[in-house]
């Protein structure tokens, strides 16, 4: 029981030590688990959102539309849960310009169903749910009406040729019928589609560099009303996919066999079966388009030859009478009257030739009948040329029909390939890879820290562990003592640090996602198992180091552990040597050099401990100002131009005709920009239709005119960039890099999540979804959005585009018809102010789809997450560093107690005593400072090496004002530090603190 107590009163006295070891645990049990709890329950609720509404595991499209023996075949694949066939049409709608959305049919069979937030769902044709991007947009509420107007060419799976039936007829030929809704629509419900979680009251709303250029728009209706038997694509859920987290490696092990085999037994006869389809209508049409003709023209013939028929029966009668008067007039002058009347009577037999004679003489003497009968020849002639003109053209038509139908081509695509949903994963996994690497920092200043303070308590403890051990008392029970102390210390600071791990931080992140992104269900979790693991693994460090210490004591004898501590044997210091240096220094500056250079583990621990505690704060500093400077760099130094303007295809010529007579122009580029995906080239067949693994980007393909590609480089900053290591990079020289036709140019930010370099093949697909393999020439610098450029000639090449195949050679761009150049890159005279102002003004226009003002984005670009992230980081870490400083320093003191002591009785003052021991602490400090700037960069490289988020490349940034803030606010720590340790060196006492232990 005696035993019991003196721990306790020993506990109780070390009390600072206790709180120290607890602060800490608690700090770094809170980083541990408190960014992977946040992280984890935006997984779980997003998951759980998914499920419910049956956000689809496997997509397919296909660039013919799919059938129904698509979707049947679908069916019969082994692993498929469910299929739905989906139609969707693009309309366009007047609101403040040209506008354009998606109508999207509501499934019947619960995938891809959107959440209703407000309202009700739509049931009746013509009832329509919106998002409420768009209700914040136009203005308008639940009752308003809306009408819309249907794209010329209202999807992909309609713009086949003029022969494949695809083009909006139900005919009785087998054609397919492309889908249409109704235009006059009544908004009856707000939803969230759950393919695009994106938050658009959130203050992430103005962030729009991952934007792409889509429909703006997403309009949910029901069955009712639609029609059309064109499937614009078919969604799977997978059996078993439910089960497991959407965000975890075994759902996408579960989901790509399910895709594989669709790929392996589907996909190909599919294709095959649709294309024939398609020859077999084009046949039809060919073959109807015939017997229709023919049928023309018999009854044109039949016309014509009842006509001529008429003709000659008039001209023969002609002939009879003249024929008949020329017999009458030859009769004798002995003929009797009834003879000669008889004769008259009688119509002479004419010989052929005479005959056709005669016809020709009469039709040749009367005007009416020679016009008659050239009417008729013309018309004779012309059927004839109708004929064999249609005869051509239908043999024509029925030689090109092959080559006139593209190949189908079937793509396969998993929830990678949503826009939405990868943004989502990578924005936690990059803030979680961030919460796992901090902790190990945290965990290793722990063990010092830990190390120290035990090692002290033991060797103060000296006397007293020899009496016990002396006594009988086992080792182990001696060394109980100190093992509980530190169990207690870290179990306590490790269940507050659960209690902020799981509620306190969790809670500031799930409050900064909720800004970006829309999570129904939200809610905070408990991790029994990871936050006995986050206890465990600080309990196992403290108890080693406290074990150690122990061991490190009480392997000597009962009776050298009962008398006082030999002194370290004096030595020499390096500075000692360098004779010019030392002979001019005090007697107070010797014995502080002295004092630090001697006690070796001292120094490590402290120097060691500021400078991971520094390093912790400099990184964070990092990641703050590596992100501040994205957008500056990006719209400011990247991209020269002031503004870029997209419109549709069929209003490009008025978009730059607007533009140029606004008069606001200095120089200009037309490009053609369509959104797109880049892939890394697998082994096999380059052109793969499966899309939408890991290795998978969304891109802004641009296509810069053959004649102009020299001018790119004077809107765009070209340099080549190849990688480099702790987060730098290698930037050739500006106006390096030239773009031509042997290659596309990839952007930094993409080329670094793919692991793309220059000669890497990748897979491009471009804004009609058409597929091809490509040759990188280089990668070009660039932070924000992914951008590929490509020439026009290239372009036709990997895109099969068979008219811009000659544009080298033409005289002008603009001639060419290849491409139609949709966007506009041009420098703006004026103020930023006035550049924004101008690009807003352009957005009203009707055959503007889309003005970014470089200006506007510079200014507003913001990335919130990663700043909260940061700031809780820099938070965390000058903590640690307060802890860590408040315990180094306690634990100097307690060990020179008796030095201190003996200073008092010299004479000193207690200023004179806090001067001696602080000017030590502040040292050490500075040189942990010095040793920590230069990791704090290193470490902060590490981590944003490991940031690969979609649109996005970390250019590692520290600007000098953070490396003064690190190193400002650990002296101030230091500083903060001493005013808690004056009064301990003020309450020494000089008399009890010298009488000897013997």
């Amino acid at each position: 029981m005696a035993f019991v107590k003196d721990m306790l009163r020993m506990w109780a006295h070390s009390w600072k030590r206790f709180i120290s070891i607890a602060m800490i645990t608690l700090l770094g049990v809170a980083v541990l688990t408190g960014i992977y709890a946040g992280c984890r329950d935006a997984f779980r609720s997003t998951d759980r959102f998914f499920d419910a509404q049956g956000l689809h595991d496997v997509q397919v499209l296909s660039t013919a539309g799919l059938s129904n023996g698509d979707i049947a075949a679908l069916r019969k694949v082994n692993g498929v849960a469910k299929v739905q066939a989906e139609r969707s049409q693009e309309v366009t709608f007047d609101l403040d310009g040209r506008k354009s959305a998606t109508m999207q049919e509501i499934g019947t069979n619960g995938i891809d169903q959107p959440y209703l937030q407000e309202g009700r769902m739509p049931k009746k044709a013509g009832e329509i749910a919106v998002t409420r991007k768009f209700i914040r947009d136009s203005g308008k509420r639940i009752g308003s009406r809306l009408t819309v107007t249907p794209e010329s060419a209202s999807s992909d799976t309609s713009d086949t040729s003029d022969t494949n039936g695809a083009d909006g007829t139900n005919e009785t030929n087998g054609t397919d019928e492309a889908p249409s809704f109704p235009t006059k629509l009544t908004i009856v419900g707000v939803v969230l589609d759950p393919q695009n979680l994106s938050n658009p009251d959130g203050y992430s709303a103005m962030t729009s560099f991952r934007s792409t250029a889509t429909t703006d728009y997403t309009f949910f209706a029901p069955s009712d009303g639609v029609t059309g038997t064109l499937y614009t694509s078919a969604t799977l859920l997978v059996k078993g996919a439910a089960a497991e987290s959407t965000f975890d490696e075994s759902y996408e092990n579960t989901v790509k066999q399910v895709a594989d085999r669709i790929d392996g037994t589907v996909k190909t006869d599919r294709q095959k079966a649709r294309r024939q389809e398609l020859l077999d209508a084009g046949n039809k049409k060919i073959a109807d388009a015939r017997a229709e003709a023919d049928k023309k023209f018999a009854d044109a013939q039949s016309q014509i030859d009842a006509n001529r028929q008429q003709f000659n029966q008039q001209v023969d009668q002609i002939v009879s009478m003249q024929a008949g008067a020329a017999a009458a007039g030859a009769a004798t002058n002995g003929a009797n009257a009834g003879a000669a009347a008889a004769a008259g009577a009688t119509t002479p037999q004419l010989d052929e030739t005479t005959r056709e004679t005669m016809r020709e003489t009469i039709i040749a003497a009367s005007p009416e009948l020679t016009q008659a009968k050239q009417q008729l020849d013309q018309a004779q002639s012309q059927l004839n040329e109708q004929k064999a003109s249609t005869e051509h053209t239908l043999k024509t038509k029925e030689n090109e029909l092959k080559t006139s139908i593209p190949q189908v081509r079937w793509y396969v695509q998993d929830r990678q390939s949503l826009g939405g949903f990868s943004a989502l994963k990578s924005d936690l996994d990059s803030i979680q890879s961030l919460g796992n690497a901090f902790p190990i920092v945290f965990l290793l200043v722990a063990v010092m820290m830990s190390l120290t303070a035990m090692a002290r308590m033991v060797e103060e403890d000296r006397s007293l562990i020899g009496t016990y051990v002396g006594l009988g008392y086992g080792r182990l029970a001696v060394a109980s003592r100190y093992l509980l102390f530190a169990l207690l210390a870290c179990l306590i600071g490790g269940g507050l640090g659960l209690i902020a791990g799981f509620l306190g931080i969790p809670a500031f992140l799930l409050v900064v996602l909720q800004g970006m992104y829309v999570m129904p269900g939200l809610r905070l979790e408990y991790d029994w198992l990871y936050g006995s693991l986050g206890i465990a693994l600080f309990v196992v460090g403290v108890l080693a180091a406290t074990i150690y210490a122990c061991v490190q004591e009480m392997r000597q004898t009962p009776a050298a552990l009962m008398r006082p501590k030999a002194p370290r044997a004096g030595s020499r210091i390096l500075l000692e040597r360098i004779r010019p240096v030392w002979n001019r220094m005090g007697f107070l500056g010797k014995v502080t050099a002295r004092n630090i250079f001697r006690f070796k583990s001292r120094l490590i621990m402290t120097v060691g401990g500021v400078a991971g505690c520094t390093a912790l704060i400099v990184c964070g500093l990092a990641i703050n100002d590596t992100v501040a400077d994205l957008g500056i760099k990006q719209y400011r130094d990247i991209y020269q131009y002031d503004l870029m303007v997209v419109s549709d295809d069929s209003d490009a010529s008025a978009m730059r005709t607007k533009v140029a007579s606004d008069g606001r122009v200095t120089s200009s580029l037309d490009v053609r920009i369509e959104s797109g995906d880049l892939t890394v080239a697998g082994s096999g067949d380059g052109d793969s239709g499966k899309t939408g693994s890991s290795g998978s980007e969304s891109i802004q393909l641009v296509a810069v005119p053959e004649k102009h590609l020299s001018d790119l480089g004077e809107m765009v900053t070209l340099q080549p960039v190849s990688s480099g290591i702790l987060g730098t990079s290698g930037v050739g020289k500006t106006g390096s890099l030239k773009l031509d036709d042997d290659g596309v140019i990839v952007a930094q930010s993409a080329a670094s999540a793919l692991g793309v370099k220059a000669g890497s093949k990748v897979r491009l697909t471009n804004g009609d979804g058409v597929q091809a393999t490509a040759k990188v020439s280089a990668v070009n610098r660039n932070l924000i959005g992914s951008d590929v450029y490509v020439s026009e000639t290239y372009y036709a090449k990997l895109f099969d585009s068979k008219d811009a195949k000659n544009t080298k050679n033409s005289k002008s761009s603009e001639d060419s018809e290849a491409l139609t150049w949709n966007a506009m890159l041009a420098k703006l005279s004026g103020s930023d102010t006035s550049q924004t102002d101008y690009a807003e003004s352009l957005e009203e226009d009707s055959s503007v789809m889309k003005a970014v003002s470089c200006a506007h984005m510079a200014d507003s670009f913001k990335f919130d997450l990663m700043g909260a992230v940061v700031a809780l980081i820099v938070a965390l870490a000058g903590g640690l560093a307060l802890v860590v400083l408040f315990t180094l320093a306690n634990t100097n003191v307690s060990e020179r107690v008796r030095e201190m002591a003996t200073l008092k009785v010299l004479g000193f003052f207690d200023r004179e005593v806090h001067h001696y021991v602080n000017r030590e602490m502040m040292i050490l400090t500075v040189m942990g400072v010095i040793l920590g700037l230069p990791l704090g960069r290193l470490v902060g490289g590490m981590l944003t090496m490991a940031l690969n988020m979609p649109s996005l490349y970390f250019e590692v940034e520290v600007k000098p004002l953070s490396y003064v803030i690190a190193a400002v606010a650990t002296m101030a720590f230091a500083l903060l530090v001493q005013l808690f340790v004056n009064p301990v060196l003020d309450r020494i006492d000089p008399i009890s603190s010298l009488k000897s232990v013997e």
